[in-house]
């Protein structure tokens, strides 16, 4: 889907070294998995909900997925929706920007009003 951002969730520890690297090598789950998680901004809500649930101190990472090339790919998960997928390390001047997810009394990430 080019022309559209894409979004990670980010530990604000390893985005605050990437931003000295140049690169982000994503989460230990994505080292685990081979590829970097991203969602669409119609997946992200969901997906943080699922997947780090309660957990502080995320940045969400809106990146541009046309700066990614061919290491980028939409790829089925186990619902079948397709999900962006990246091959290798993100490019830091390939984000868009970058938004600190606090959570709510109730423990849910509060999501920018750019979502």
């Amino acid at each position: 889907m080019p022309g559209s951002l894409i979004y990670h969730l980010a530990r604000k520890g390893d985005f605050d070294q990437a931003l000295a690297l140049g690169r982000y090598g994503g989460a230990r789950e994505d080292a685990a998995d081979g590829f970097m998680h991203f969602s669409t901004g119609a997946q992200v809500v969901e997906s943080a909900a699922r997947h780090r649930a309660g957990e502080p101190d995320l940045v969400l990472l809106a990146v541009d997925p046309d700066r990614l090339g061919a290491a980028l790919r939409w790829e089925p998960a186990r619902n079948g929706a397709l999900y962006p997928h990246l091959y290798g390390a993100l490019p830091i001047d390939a984000v868009a920007w970058a938004r600190p997810l606090p959570l709510d009394a109730d423990g849910r990430h509060c999501f920018p009003a750019e979502l």
